[in-house]
């Protein structure tokens, strides 16, 4: 069994952290189209599993041999939004490059509390996994990435132990939910809202998507031993070693002083997670290419040029 991060250990690293801007380098490649239109999928909306917002996407890059896949997850705070959020000019790039890609729904708060959203991503890797042979994908290749809530999902992901159960007579539960590496953008490490509290102030406590999202009505069932449970199990850092690959994280903004008066938006994606991460992850030899202020326009390029590195490096 993996070690827990001690809540405790969190919050006094966070005075520490450094502020610097850690820039990616950036390699010399035509620049991603801001106008690139939607290619037509392959598959649309495959069923991978047994509710009806277990459907993904699918792009096949055309390949003599098994291709890497990146999977993206749409953000919305768990409570909105959809695969279709997958901008066409990261999706062209990575097909261009090789590389397949798919786009998958998941289960929302209004439906479902966590663990339900992570473990619907978890199912959804596994089936495309599972799908290896048939579509021509290297199952030894895979990222994910999202923005936001789907930045969370993936770094979840990249954490977490393997939810593979080998003994399963179920061939896709046999899978392995492991990746490559990860990338997030505007992404959260920590779903607690004691150590959201400590890093931006007492209104973090009130994000109205982490009621929903543990299945709580006020801040005081917040203290509740099964509910500080879950706020462990479902922040990525909680789960980090350093055996976990190699991740990507942007934040559109600098970093700003944070009081009563910041947006919601602005704290709630605030490149202080970034921070934290990427300390922790140094702290433990696994890499963390962390980036703010990232330009809205640029379209992910660095994190394009991350994912083909990483993947076709792991192929």
């Amino acid at each position: 069994m993996r070690k827990f991060l001690y809540f405790a250990a969190i919050v006094a690293a966070i005075p520490s952290l450094c502020l610097r801007a850690q820039q990616q380098q950036r390699p010399q490649r035509k620049p991603v189209q801001a106008n690139a239109k939607l290619v037509k999928a392959e598959q649309r909306d495959v069923s991978y599993g047994p509710h009806k917002s277990n459907v993904l996407d699918i792009w096949l890059a055309k390949s003599d041999t098994p291709t890497p896949v990146v999977v993206f997850f749409h953000g919305g705070g768990f409570r909105a939004g959809d695969k279709s959020q997958l901008r066409p000019a990261m999706l062209n790039e990575l097909l261009e490059a090789g590389i397949s890609v798919a786009a998958a729904n998941y289960r929302l708060t209004h439906t479902a509390p966590f663990p339900a959203q992570m473990h619907d991503a978890a199912g959804a890797i596994q089936f495309l996994k599972s799908r290896a042979k048939q579509w021509n994908l290297d199952k030894n290749c895979f990222a994910a990435f999202g923005g936001s809530a789907g930045a969370g999902i993936s770094m979840w992901l990249a954490f977490h132990d393997d939810l593979a159960e080998p003994d399963s007579n179920d061939p896709i539960a046999r899978q392995s939910t492991r990746l490559a590496c990860a990338g997030s953008i505007g992404g959260q490490c920590t779903y607690d809202p004691r150590v959201m509290k400590q890093m931006f102030g007492p209104m973090a406590m009130h994000h109205p998507a982490l009621f929903p999202f543990y299945g709580v009505k006020s801040i005081e069932d917040f203290n509740r031993p099964g509910i500080r449970k879950l706020m462990a199990e479902a922040s990525p850092i909680t789960h980090l070693t350093k055996d976990d690959p190699p991740v990507f994280c942007e934040y559109y903004q600098s970093n700003i002083k944070v009081d009563a008066n910041t947006p919601q938006k602005a704290w709630a994606h605030h490149p202080r997670f970034g921070i934290m991460l990427e300390k922790q992850m140094r702290n433990l030899g696994v890499e963390c290419a962390l980036q703010y202020p990232a330009y809205k326009n640029h379209n992910y390029k660095n994190m394009l040029d991350f994912f083909i590195k990483k993947l076709k490096a792991n192929k």
